[in-house]
Order: C-alpha cells, then sequence, then structure tokens
C-alpha cells in the first residue's frame, strides 16, 4: 500500500473531457517552461513530420475511444437512492426510476477559473463519496496546475421540491482522502507538500463545525489516509511506510489483536493481490505461479475447507466493483481486464462456486468482451543470475509473422508496484496495427510478491536492469520482433531501469518513449530538503550516510552515466511544474544525451548508424505528474498512467515511433 503514495505513485483519473483546449505550450524538441531557466530550442524539421502522422493517429483514436465509449464507468457510484456519475460538467445524479441525469454539482461553480475565481487551469473531478443515506455528498477537484485538491461538502436536495440540488456547506482544501462515518461526520487527510500526515474530523452536527485533529503521525517517512471497508461498518486509518505499516480502526467493539488468528497462509510460488469479506467467506485475488490470476476462497468458520477458482486466461487485471442495489447480497462483483481485452463484469458467487460473466446491457455487440483475434501468452525469461523473470505479450499477427512486426515493451519495476495491465483503446489500436506488445515484470516491482520487490531495491536496483535486458535478448531470440524494430515505453521511475539500458545497451532497441521520468537518482537522494526524497531513500538507498548505497546508485544512475554513443531515438515528456520529478534533472538528461550522441557521431562521421538518434523533449504546462485531464492533450501527447494509471501511447508517441522505427504509415481507412 505504501508505494501507492510515493514520489511515483498513481491516482484513480475518473474521467476524461472530451473537447478542445488552447496549448499554452506546442511540443517542440526544446521549449522554453517559464519559471525555469530558457531550455535553448533545436532544430529539427521531423517535428513537421510527427505533425502530420499526429493528424492520422488522433483519427484513429478518436475512433478507439469511440467504439469503446459505452464500457463499463468506474466513476459510477450506485446509492440508495440515486446512481452518481462524472460527466464533463461535474457530478450528475438520477435515481433509478429515471433515464436522463441531472447535473447535481458544477464544477464550474466549485471551481471558477481566472483572476477572479482563484487558481488557474483546468479542473477534473477526482473522487466522489457519498454518505450513507445520500444526505450530504464531499468530492475532490483538482486543477492541472497543483497536485493538491479541494474537497467540497455539499448538502443534497430532493429534485421534486427544491430547485437547487445541491448547496456547497464546506470546501477543504489541501484535501487527499476522505470518507463519511456517517451522515454527519467525515474524516479526510490533508496533504502538506507531497506527504500526508494528518486527519481531521468534520463534524456537521456541531454548531462550529469546525474540522478538529484526530490523528497525527510525525515520522517524515510515513503517510497516512483513511479509508472504508467494503461494508461500510469500518472506517481504517492507514498509516504507512516503505517497509512497515499500521491499521487503527474505528469503531472497535472489543476483539484485541491478541485474539487474532491466521486465516490463510499462500504457498510460496503464490503472490496475494487483493481481499473481500463476502458473506461468511473470505475471497483473495491471488496470482499464481504461471503469472495468471485466481479467486481462493476460504470460509471464515472453517478456514481448511478452502478452493480456488482461476480466472480467465486472458484477465491481467482483477478489480472488485461496489455492488448496486441490484447486485445480488452474496456475490463479489468484478471488473476484469487486460491490455487487449475490454473491461468485462463477473460476478462471483462463493457459496455456489459460480462465476458469471454478466452483460453490460442488452444489444453489446458479439465482439467485445473477447479481446477480438488478439493472443495472449505468458513467458518466462531467464536473467543474468538465473532468475526467472514473468513477460506478458499480446500480439494479432501469426507466429510466423512475429520477427518482422514492430514490438513495443512496457516496464516499471519500482516500490513493490505491479506494472499496469489495464485495458487502453491505445494498447488496442496498436495490436490492430500489428504491433507486438510486451510487459516485462521485472524485480522490484509486485508481481511476485514482497521478495521481488526487496530483490531490487537500494543496492539491488541493478537487478531490474538485467531483467529488462534478459527480456530484450530473449525476445529477440525466440523470433519475436527485431532490435531496428523494438522499443520501450515507460514512466516515472520506470525510466530508471531504460536509461540504465540505454547506457549500457543502446544496441538493443531503436526508440524510447518515456513520460514523466526520473533520470536523476543520485542528485536527488543527495537532497533532502526535495519533496520525498526522506520517504524514498527506503526504495533508493541514503547515499548521504552509506557510500555502498551512493556506489550503486551511481552505477545505474541514467543521468550520470551517458558517454558518447549511438543511444536509441528519445522522446521525453515532461511537465513544467511537477513537483515529483524536477524538470531541470530532465532538461539536463535530454542535454546529455543529444551532447553525447553529438560527440559519438562527430568523432565516428556516423559510420555505425545509418543516422543519428533524435531526442525530443516535450514539456507540457503544469503540475499533474501523472498526465493531462483532457482527451484531446492525451490524443496530443503521451496519454500514459504508470505503476496504477493506465499505460497508453497516444498520437504524438505513435508518430514519433512510426517515424523513429522506419515504419510506413497506416493507411487512411476508405
Amino acid at each position: 500500500m505504501s508505494a501507492l503514495f510515493s514520489r511515483f505513485g498513481s491516482f484513480a483519473r475518473l474521467r476524461l473531457r472530451p473537447f478542445g483546449l488552447c496549448r499554452t505550450t506546442p511540443p517542440a524538441a526544446y521549449l522554453y517552461t517559464g519559471p525555469s531557466k530558457p531550455i535553448p530550442r533545436c532544430s529539427n524539421p521531423d517535428l513537421k513530420k510527427y505533425k502530420n502522422l499526429q493528424k492520422n493517429f488522433k483519427r484513429r483514436l478518436r475512433a478507439s475511444y469511440s467504439k469503446f465509449a459505452d464500457l463499463q464507468d468506474e466513476s459510477l457510484i450506485c446509492g440508495r437512492d440515486y446512481v452518481y456519475s462524472v460527466g464533463c460538467e461535474g457530478i450528475y445524479r438520477r435515481d433509478w426510476r429515471q433515464k436522463e441525469a441531472e447535473l447535481l454539482l458544477d464544477l464550474e461553480q466549485c471551481c471558477p477559473g481566472g483572476e477572479d475565481g482563484g487558481e488557474r487551469g483546468e479542473w477534473a473531478v477526482q473522487r466522489v463519496r457519498v454518505s450513507p443515506s445520500e444526505r450530504h455528498l464531499a468530492a475532490t477537484m483538482k486543477s492541472s496546475h497543483r497536485e493538491q485538491a479541494r474537497c467540497v461538502v455539499v448538502k443534497q436536495a430532493d429534485a421534486a421540491t427544491q430547485k437547487d440540488l445541491s448547496k456547497i456547506l464546506f470546501t477543504l482544501h489541501n484535501v487527499f482522502s476522505f470518507e463519511w462515518a456517517n451522515d454527519e461526520v467525515l474524516f479526510y487527510t490533508t496533504q502538506e507538500g507531497l506527504r500526508c500526515s494528518r486527519v481531521f474530523r468534520l463534524d456537521l452536527n456541531s454548531p462550529a463545525a469546525i474540522p478538529r485533529p484526530v490523528f497525527e503521525d510525525t515520522q517524515p517517512d510515513v503517510f497516512v489516509e483513511v479509508a472504508l471497508s467494503r461494508d461500510g461498518r469500518i472506517l481504517t486509518i492507514n498509516s504507512s511506510s516503505k517497509t512497515d505499516s499500521e491499521v487503527l480502526k474505528a469503531p472497535l467493539s472489543g476483539p484485541s489483536l491478541g485474539s487474532w488468528v491466521p486465516v490463510y497462509t499462500p504457498c510460496p510460488e503464490v503472490t496475494l493481490k487483493d481481499m473481500e469479506v463476502v458473506g461468511e467467506h473470505c475471497v483473495l485475488t491471488t496470482r499464481e505461479a504461471s503469472g495468471g490470476l485466481a479467486l481462493t476462497v476460504v470460509p471464515l468458520a472453517s478456514p481448511l475447507g478452502g478452493f480456488s477458482l482461476p480466472l480467465p486466461l486472458w484477465a491481467c487485471s482483477c478489480e472488485s466493483r461496489i455492488p448496486g442495489p441490484a447486485d445480488p447480497r452474496h456475490a463479489l462483483q468484478l471488473l476484469l481486464s487486460s491490455p487487449a481485452h475490454p473491461q468485462e463484469h463477473f460476478s462471483f458467487q462463493p457459496m455456489d462456486r459460480l462465476l458469471l460473466s454478466r452483460p453490460e446491457r442488452e444489444g453489446t455487440p458479439p465482439e467485445r468482451g473477447r479481446g477480438g483475434e488478439h493472443v495472449t501468452k505468458r513467458l518466462e525469461v531467464q536473467s543474468q543470475d538465473g532468475t526467472r523473470v514473468p513477460v506478458t505479450l499480446f500480439h494479432s499477427v501469426a507466429a510466423g509473422c512475429l520477427q518482422r512486426a514492430p514490438l513495443l515493451l512496457h516496464v516499471y519495476g519500482a516500490y513493490g508496484r505491479d506494472l499496469n495491465m489495464h485495458f487502453s483503446p491505445e494498447s488496442r489500436l496498436l495490436l490492430d496495427l500489428g504491433w507486438v506488445l510486451a510487459y516485462c515484470h521485472i524485480r522490484g516491482g509486485g508481481e511476485l510478491g514482497l521478495s521481488w520487490h526487496r530483490q531490487a531495491r537500494m543496492k539491488g536496483k541493478r537487478a531490474g536492469v538485467e531483467d529488462l535486458r534478459a527480456c530484450l535478448l530473449q525476445l529477440h531470440a525466440r523470433g519475436i520482433s527485431s532490435p531496428s524494430r523494438s522499443a520501450i515505453n515507460a514512466s516515472s521511475a520506470g525510466a530508471v531501469p531504460v536509461g540504465a539500458l540505454c547506457n549500457t545497451d543502446p544496441h538493443l532497441v531503436r526508440a524510447v518513449t518515456l513520460q514523466a521520468p526520473f533520470v536523476d537518482v543520485l542528485g536527488t537522494m543527495m537532497d533532502g530538503s526535495r519533496p520525498l526524497t526522506v520517504e524514498e531513500r527506503e526504495e533508493w538507498g541514503d547515499p548521504t550516510a552509506d557510500p555502498q548505497h551512493r556506489l550503486a546508485i551511481a552505477s545505474y544512475c541514467p543521468l550520470h552515466n551517458i558517454t558518447p554513443q549511438c543511444y536509441p531515438s528519445m522522446l521525453l515528456t515532461a511537465y513544467s511544474e511537477d513537483g515529483r520529478v524536477s524538470l531541470d534533472g530532465v532538461v539536463q538528461y535530454a542535454e546529455r544525451v543529444q551532447q553525447a550522441v553529438h560527440t559519438h557521431f562527430t568523432a565516428l562521421h556516423g559510420a555505425e548508424c545509418e543516422r543519428a538518434p533524435r531526442v525530443v523533449l516535450n514539456v507540457q504546462p503544469g503540475a499533474d505528474h501523472f498526465g493531462p485531464n483532457h482527451f484531446d492533450l492525451v490524443l496530443e501527447e503521451t496519454g500514459r498512467r504508470s505503476g496504477g494509471a493506465r499505460t497508453g501511447e497516444s498520437a504524438l508517441q505513435m508518430a514519433f515511433l512510426y517515424t523513429e522505427l522506419g515504419l510506413d504509415s497506416p493507411r487512411r481507412r476508405s
């Protein structure tokens, strides 16, 4: 859990806004970003070619998003009387008898823009919570120019008796997590800088209705949040770090820690991913040794009578869904998906051992939910030290044509987080265009449990780099693509193994796309004044206190190991106000790589490569480490979700990859 709130954690993105937005910073090779020092422009004639290709892919991406627009809405909240959803203008609600939703909370009303209205930038709804009897609603909104969110507390009204459906009671600033304890009491945490350490209680029945502090963790490496159990009966305060955590429960009816007994102990080759209690059964989502997902069911009355049920082979992501009033009481609602397979709703009944697919609505196209003709394969490659590293492969081309197909490999490998394997229309489009997608689950991630993460922490970080190298070498050796047709996509902390590989083995790929890339590990860990650096030392090491940690970081840090050679072409997307990854570090990295390439070709006159690689730095405005909220921006730049946010290929990224890999542009459909 602690990794969720790390420098490179992810937040759930509830929506994409399908309308135009004026760009304040056009993409270019090097851009001026305002607050930082001016970045010199670099003449790059291929930028026009990217722009032309962008138009092609923009049309295709719009068609792909439109095709899957009726997927199950993850932002849908089912209450007792109303169904709530997030739309372009704000939060909507409708009762179970209505077909049309009504605007309950207008974003413009809550977050007016401009100088008189407060903060600049575009706003997006981030999280919504409804009180048990739906008397009140709380929601956080986030500006594209700040990472901290504001929370509005709203009193709902009956549409039959009042014209205004809601009345804003409170606006709370810098709120991260929040939950209703009952209809009148809201618990929430505040975000100070990039940390959460305090919990507050807001009692709407209190005459003054002043938030009261109820908990504070003063340790600098701890992140605090509040959460509510699935049945809504237990509210927890979670105080987490990279190495340990504790949970305080409220209310407690009496059980003490001494009365706790183990319910289930997994085998060494099985990894626990999630847990839900459904009736008298504990339902665990597990990842088996084969890499597939399964449901392990343990009856609470007789734990030895449990059983395991494999999920469909194509399923790479499994999320529990909040049940609605129409859902069976003793069934677990699941949303299964993969990068190639749209989200599909299943209902699991542990009493009857039944896993049933539930169509979203009448008339759903038959090809939906099957992943088309795409093939899902689970492979293993052997790393340098003999460790078996899992790889998930997707393709639609025939096996005999795989060597000629372009390959895009995704990687992360940090904080014990699984590589994001949710469905995205961008990935589906690439598969339809004949690409092979490989998801390399290197050490440092969480796919194979805590040990998998610990093997690539601190002084062990190079293990993840070796895993990535082995994945590329052995995929090519098995006849899957070739170095000249291979590219890597990563974001945030995933840029560390990619950048390290580019320094040691640049010939393995032709192109690299990195979003909000963390490339200056040594400089960041040396500077304790930077946000989250103290907490991050549990992942990367403390070079100021341990010489061995400094040597380890210096041996792989992407920024500090650049040498004159023929690097892959690079598309680096950064955000001018990103508080998690320093823009200066990304700019310095781009400049050093380009200088190294120039030195190499000046000395060898370009004899080793057909042409010099291109280093394109695309600086976007805003403070969102996790990418744009707006659909048009997602199409224009690199739309991705890292460790917990979706991974996707946008129009600019696709144009860049096709150009740098020398691929023919897809023909326009007639």
